[in-house]
């Protein structure tokens, strides 16, 4: 009785003032579709009224669109909210298909997909059937547009992306942060020429001032040809954020890293008994760059990789996950 009346309180939170309706769909294409259907799950499904709960790989059943190779379900979510999400060729959780990087949550090493659901955006929300195990939808590319407000008071009314793809409406695409000051969002668009510009706010008059570095018509620029995963640039500017304060950090009791930020190298040291098993250098979209034993002393050298916002993921003996932002300038 607990579990029902639990399920109809979310119900009724999905269904009231910031609900939206909320479209997942996915292209099937060439994959012989399993007997037992095609289902999406994720972190949603509880709130939508599932009374598996979230995560149930043979509850949320997308339904084939005529005779095509999509198929699709449309539930109610909560808006201002990030949802994660895989689609399921079966009714099994080891059916699930296999996100590529790219369209990943990607800290931490999350593998699922996400989608954040603002309520200015259409009726429905719904970015395009993404084909199965793929980043975008049919003749699409996905772009990943990243900025970093380090720089920045970060105001209410949220970080937004404005740009020839959507019609340069500021206030129609606002932005996600997993943490930090990294604010990002994934579109989808045909191969071509865009130019694009953040705003830190959903008004003309919040867009950032662009230095001429990078500087196309008053805007930033970039040809898409392939699915892209932009730098996450300091608001305004052509490189990453200058940090405000020089800082060592010590991520846990058995590692210490320093200097972070740092010009030329980063210095990574296990203490005695450390219970570190595994150490790794990933980039912002939480692609391996380097793996490392777990030696007493790491050296990253600044030769060796490109400027940029990084993340070191330690691993113990425990399968206990630790991450720690760098920056090498």
């Amino acid at each position: 009785m607990k579990k029902r009346i639990l399920a109809a309180l979310l119900l009724l939170t999905a269904t009231g003032v910031f609900a939206k309706k909320v479209k997942f769909a996915v292209d099937m294409d060439t994959f012989a579709i399993s007997p037992n259907g095609i289902h999406v799950t994720g972190d949603f499904q509880a709130i939508a009224g599932y009374p598996g709960g979230d995560w149930t790989s043979n509850e949320t059943v997308c339904v084939q669109e005529g005779s095509s190779t999509i198929y699709s379900v449309i539930v109610e979510l909560p808006a201002f909210a990030k949802y994660e999400y895989k689609f399921v060729n079966g009714d099994q959780f080891y059916e699930v298909e296999f996100v590529p990087v790219e369209s990943r949550v990607g800290y931490d090493f999350d593998d699922n997909r996400w989608l954040w659901v603002d309520s200015i955006a259409n009726d429905t929300t719904f970015v395009g059937a993404i084909k199965f195990a793929g980043n975008a939808p049919a003749g699409f590319n996905l772009v990943r547009f990243m900025v970093d407000l380090n720089n920045q008071t970060v105001i209410s009314n949220r970080p937004h992306v404005a740009g020839n793809f959507q019609n340069w409406n500021p206030a129609s695409t606002s932005l996600y942060s997993f943490g930090d000051s990294v604010f990002e969002i994934i579109n989808y668009v045909p191969n071509g020429t865009y130019q694009y510009k953040f705003v830190n706010g959903n008004a003309w008059g919040m867009d950032e001032s662009i230095p001429s570095a990078c500087n196309v018509n008053g805007n930033r620029s970039i040809i898409v040809a392939k699915d892209t995963v932009l730098s996450a640039f300091c608001f305004g500017s052509c490189s990453v954020c200058n940090p405000t304060a020089i800082q060592n950090f010590a991520a846990t009791k058995d590692i210490s890293i320093y200097p972070n930020p740092a010009n030329d190298f980063i210095i990574v040291n296990l203490n005695k008994n450390s219970s570190i098993i595994s150490i790794q250098l990933t980039d912002l979209a939480g692609r391996l760059v380097i793996s490392f034993a777990p030696e007493s002393r790491l050296l990253i050298n600044r030769n060796d990789i490109a400027s940029g916002i990084y993340f070191i993921v330690l691993q113990d003996d425990k399968g206990k996950r630790t991450t720690q932002k760098v920056i090498l300038q």
